[in-house]
């Protein structure tokens, strides 16, 4: 996002929230650089869409990085879709000795996918026609992508990832799956349970999640069971 885009998307969050306007020009000044910084990479329009969704469950005012944070699970969402499946053959136009231009072309594939302006190229794609049962037989006796010897060694360095993959192999609710509805929390799905602290600093929760989105995940699991 432009510096120059800040002005008029503080402007729409003031119209939810105007707790959120700087009268004084120095603290304008100095907001519009804060905010700057942090939404340096969102687009204006995704910005505008997390303050609608923001406000749309929450009266605590939004915090730039609110929407970094929603925009970065965004784009790890898009990417973990996407296989990178780029290849030189189905684009004519490139010359085959042009690394550079092989590069610049993959970057941009790249960058569309995350800004949608292109959808992932899902692994549905690859497995489709004749061999997909196969592949499908052969994914489900893996696990997952990763081979389960190199989860297991990366476990104590992914405790988060490692107690949500335990819940979920001993087929009880995962708190994370779904959005905190603490109102001093709203932790979005996938972030760990957070509480205010002294001068407005966040801590995470040692259990990783508030009892209510525990419950709030059971209701959802056994909603759909």
């Amino acid at each position: 996002m432009k510096a120059s885009e800040l002005p008029q998307l503080l402007a729409q969050v003031a119209l939810a929230d105007p707790r959120v306007r700087r009268t004084d020009e120095i603290e304008q000044r100095a907001q519009i650089s804060m905010w700057a910084g942090i939404l340096a990479d969102v687009p204006y329009d995704y910005a505008l869409q997390a303050v609608h969704q923001h406000y749309a469950k929450s009266t605590w005012p939004i915090l730039p990085a609110d929407i970094a944070t929603r925009w970065q699970a965004t784009v790890r969402d898009r990417m973990d879709r996407h296989t990178g499946t780029f290849e030189p053959t189905a684009h004519p136009e490139l010359d085959p000795d042009d690394v550079a231009g092989y590069q610049a072309a993959l970057l941009a594939e790249r960058q569309a996918v995350v800004h949608g302006q292109q959808p992932p190229t899902e692994l549905t794609a690859i497995t489709a026609g004749p061999a997909a049962e196969e592949v499908e037989r052969r994914l489900a006796q893996l696990g997952s992508y990763m081979p389960p010897s190199v989860a297991d060694a990366l476990r104590p360095h992914r405790p988060v990832r490692a107690e949500r993959e335990r819940t979920i192999r001993a087929g009880l609710p995962d708190p994370l799956a779904i959005d905190c509805p603490v109102e001093t929390c709203r932790a979005y799905a996938g972030r760990p349970c957070t509480r205010p602290g002294k001068g407005g600093a966040r801590h995470q929760l040692a259990a990783g999640a508030h009892p209510s989105r525990t419950e709030a995940a059971a209701a959802v699991l056994e909603a759909a069971s």
